[in-house]
């Protein structure tokens, strides 16, 4: 391909159907990435690697489906896996350059991807980088395709082998991790609380077990979403008919697809659902948001607890990672629940704009897939980065402050509550009131009116029998 001199050295010319596009000598891509290039300077935002390793899939499956139907070359064929397989493992990554921000539908990202294989497929056949022989971006790269499905169907294969291999196991080491806990501590009374007003006793271990509880019904609304986003728009090009593609394509693309990722994928029920609506999308995004609501409480309930050292509630110690002050000698905060707190809410942010998104589905098309796809991997990174983090560098090092639980359980006004089916509401309600006013605990104020046997009244107010079901003043 004939290069330019002159201010525009290290130039080659390629051309499309609009005419002739200078494109830098050195790049894999071509005429229409250069056009997207220079139309969308908006964000310097990528489209993520996994992203783009599921577009190199999608083309690699796509080239051995065609040539297992007999319409492409093998020769053609198999420099178009090779070359997409380089795309899916990394190694052409500098070639992706287009903004998140352009074409709603993804097309100069497919149009990307099929002129960056194209060229090195015509360099591994031994021809010039720039020309449209014996490989063609079109014809040949996107043989049987169309933008319009090929970007949907890279979203659910990406945002599912993203769940399943990075941010399911993340939170089952966070689950683990926070199991362990439940039972380390489960012969810990503490006090409840509620409204941030005291409450009756729980163990630190019932509390820890919540947590794990939260993260385990997060997997399992995970694991249900391998249902929709198992479904996969190929096949449907333009607008979900299938025209220009071979009636079998999608079946034998889908089947390659699901040998290479492991993933159970499956051509979609209705072409047209799977191409006008990403409501699949819009689902996982929701279940990622309730993970990360999840995870704020967790996150905010850790810092709750281990607030102090000395004057705040210290029922819980955290592991130290770092001085917490420029300016106070010996502070140290509870850094990694912050950081959690943080990436929870860049993903409930995240999926407004997906929300928004999925309202895009005009017509035959969604136009914003591009920013939808962007949003949730990023949610999923963030998520499983942060479960891991708070695993590895909180939860597995926080430590009971067994003397600072018992002690609020024992000052507790909440402690009454025992007393109220032996005694009745009032006067438990009366026996708090002194107690608050005086100073004194409730089992002080009890003992000293004998409003029963002394034996009796221990019996009632054993903090850790007010943690198990039953009514202690009945013998339950």
């Amino acid at each position: 391909m004939k290069s330019i001199a002159g201010g525009q050295r290290n130039k080659r010319i390629e051309r499309d159907s609009m005419g002739e596009v200078a494109v830098p000598a050195d790049a894999f891509y071509g005429a229409q990435t250069q056009r997207a290039v220079e139309n969308f300077p908006i964000s310097n935002l990528r489209f993520p690697r996994e992203f783009i390793r599921a577009v190199g899939l999608v083309k690699l499956a796509a080239a051995r489906a065609n040539m297992d139907l007999g319409l492409l070359d093998k020769s053609i064929g198999n420099a178009i896996v090779s070359a997409a397989k380089e795309t899916a493992d990394g190694k052409l990554d500098r070639h992706f350059v287009l903004d998140i921000f352009q074409t709603g539908s993804g097309t100069s990202t497919n149009m990307n991807a099929n002129e960056v294989i194209r060229n090195r497929a015509i360099q591994m056949l031994g021809g010039n980088v720039g020309d449209k022989k014996p490989v063609h971006p079109n014809d040949h790269v996107n043989m049987g395709q169309s933008s319009n499905d090929v970007i949907p169907t890279a979203m659910h294969v990406a945002v599912l082998d993203s769940i399943e291999h990075r941010l399911i196991p993340a939170l089952r080491k966070l689950q683990k991790a926070l199991n362990l806990k439940a039972a380390e501590f489960d012969s810990v009374v503490k006090i409840g609380r509620t409204h941030l007003q005291d409450a009756t006793p729980v163990r630190l271990g019932q509390e820890f077990g919540g947590y794990a509880r939260q993260v385990r019904l997060g997997i399992s609304r995970l694991e249900k979403l391998r249902e929709t986003l198992g479904e996969l728009p190929l096949g449907g090009t333009a607008v979900g008919t299938g025209i220009n593609t071979h009636p079998k394509f999608a079946a034998s693309a889908i089947r390659h697809l699901s040998k290479l990722t492991g993933l159970n994928l499956r051509e979609a029920g209705d072409h047209f659902e799977a191409q006008s609506a990403k409501d699949s999308i819009v689902e996982a995004s929701g279940t990622l948001k309730t993970i990360a609501v999840s995870l704020t409480k967790i996150a905010s309930d850790i810092r709750l607890l281990a607030s102090g050292p000395r004057c705040g509630i210290g029922e819980i110690t955290l592991p130290e990672t770092q001085p917490g002050s420029s300016i106070m000698p010996g502070k140290v905060n509870p850094v990694i629940a912050e950081s959690v707190l943080m990436a929870a809410a860049q993903v409930i942010g995240n999926d407004l704009t997906i929300t928004i998104g999925g309202q895009a589905g005009i017509l035959e098309l969604n136009v914003m897939m591009p920013v939808m796809a962007h949003n949730i991997l990023e949610s999923i990174r963030l998520l499983a980065a942060s479960a891991t983090n708070l695993s590895e560098r909180c939860i597995l090092g926080i430590q009971a402050n067994k003397e600072r639980c018992n002690e609020l359980v024992e000052k507790s006004l909440a402690m009454c509550t025992a007393l109220a089916p032996e005694i009745g509401y009032d006067a438990a309600a009366s026996i708090a009131e002194e107690a608050y006013k005086t100073g004194q605990t409730v089992r002080q104020i009890a003992t000293a009116k004998k409003i029963l046997p002394a034996k009796r009244l221990r019996e009632i107010l054993d903090p850790l029998r007010m943690t198990k079901p039953g009514i202690a003043a009945k013998g339950d």
